[in-house]
């Protein structure tokens, strides 16, 4: 059995075992694809249902605005006890009368009904104006999170891969390490080899495992973060049936030089804001603007009672009907609130402007670092392949004892890191397009 049949064994062997340790420590399990990773956490993570539930907050806002057009009704009551009642004095052709007004040690009762109608109310249409657009800001705000959101699973996801891939490169380094080592003790045994390539060997083998505890503690660590972002239970095993190799095609296709930031959330929400400051500008010119009113009262009313036979009361009744006019006249808070508001929609405009700068610089990082992933894949590629090709050369010329185990080492050791970077290069092209997407807004 030759070398490579030899690992290829042991890692399916390895891999049995690991999947057979999972079935036993958890009791579900879920295969997971990139799809339903960012299915799951748009249903399921909490910061989502946050914002969905700031969508249902502000329809509340909004119904509560256009209420204000609707009448008032007012009930009112009140039982008065006269202890003493107060004198009137009259000048009555140059003699004083006293006219007391009502009976000592009485009760008055009093109920009445008002009904107010607003007729014209200015500030109640532009908050209801300023309550559409706060709707919409939500709406945008929840589409950012969910932009964001899918982002972060995405590159969990990606994250998960390469930890992945990288514990099984180191694991079949530290395979092919001990499967070197069995040889060349084998061969020491014999008399064959000194007892220095023997102690290489066995170095080179306990110096890859602690690799290998560490790439395993990746994934681990992977999964988990994954499963926050899902908003699943740490009791859930999940496994994920991809590799980063599934996406090497994907890197011959690099984004174009043009950068449009129409779906951009961050920008998308601060021109919504500044709409607001303007819609905002107007509810404070209502200040200045009379509002008018209906007012509509029926009263009844009691006085002078000695006794609590409300049956037996003289009861009288008023109605009227009253048209408001309030005419603002003069409030120095008012300017001040405009100019606030002027100060506030200059800042606004400056934020937006460093914002869209510093989101195309983003972009086009983005996209340079897309087309540098791109290109070196071939380079890494081709690294690998030269890099298996010398260790079955140094394997070869150690066993018919023209090579030495430094160069079998050695060679070792560079397909160990050649493997990881080409999968660090996939990696990299896919979290750059990630983000990329995550810049120009793409759901």
């Amino acid at each position: 059995m030759n070398l490579r049949l030899r690992l290829k064994t042991a890692v399916a062997m390895l891999a049995a075992m690991t999947f057979a340790a999972n079935a036993q420590e958890s009791t579900t399990t879920m295969h997971l694809t990139l799809d339903k990773a960012i299915e799951l956490a748009l249903s399921e993570n909490p910061t989502i249902k946050i914002a969905e539930k700031e969508i249902e907050l502000k329809e509340v806002s909004k119904s509560e605005a256009w209420q204000n057009l609707l009448p008032t009704v007012t009930l009112d009551g009140a039982i008065v006890y006269n202890a003493r009642v107060g004198k009137m004095k009259m000048d009555m052709g140059g003699q004083t009368m006293e006219i007391k007004m009502g009976k000592d040690d009485s009760n008055t009762w009093n109920a009445g009904l008002q009904v107010a109608i607003p007729l014209y109310a200015p500030a109640v249409y532009e908050t209801m104006n300023l309550s559409n657009r706060d709707v919409q800001l939500a709406v945008e705000k929840s589409r950012g999170s969910k932009i964001d959101m899918v982002n972060q699973v995405t590159k969990a996801y990606y994250q998960l891969m390469l930890a992945q891939d990288s514990y099984n490169v180191l694991n079949e380094n530290f395979l092919l390490a001990e499967t070197n080592f069995n040889i060349v003790n084998k061969m020491f045994e014999q008399g064959l080899v000194s007892e220095y390539d023997k102690i290489s060997a066995e170095v080179q083998k306990n110096n890859a495992w602690p690799s290998v505890i560490s790439g395993k503690n990746a994934v681990e660590l992977a999964k988990l973060q994954l499963k926050v972002l899902m908003g699943i239970t740490a009791d859930i095993n999940i496994v994920i049936d991809d590799n980063l190799t599934n996406y090497e095609t994907e890197m011959a296709k690099v984004a174009d030089n043009e950068i449009s930031l129409a779906g951009n959330s961050s920008l998308r929400q601060i021109d919504m804001q500044t709409d607001m400051l303007g819609r905002q500008r107007k509810l404070l010119k209502t200040s200045f603007i009379p509002t008018i009113a209906l007012v509509g009262q029926y009263q009844f009313q009691s006085i002078s009672n000695t006794n609590w036979n409300i049956a037996k009361y003289n009861w009288s009744d008023a109605a009227t009907i009253t048209l408001s006019v309030s005419i603002p006249i003069f409030k120095a808070k008012n300017f001040s609130s405009l100019k606030s508001n002027q100060v506030q929609l200059f800042q606004l405009a400056e934020t937006r402007l460093n914002t869209e700068r510093m989101l195309k610089m983003q972009a086009q990082s983005f996209i340079d670092n897309m087309t540098t992933s791109s290109e070196q894949l071939a380079s890494n590629k081709e690294a690998v392949r030269l890099a298996e090709k010398g260790l079955e050369i140094s394997q070869k010329r150690y066993d018919i004892g023209n090579g030495t185990i430094l160069e079998l080492t050695n060679s070792q050791v560079q397909l160990t890191n050649t493997r990881l970077s080409y999968n660090n290069t996939i990696y990299d092209y896919l979290v750059a397009k990630s983000e990329l997407n995550k810049v120009l807004g793409k759901e």
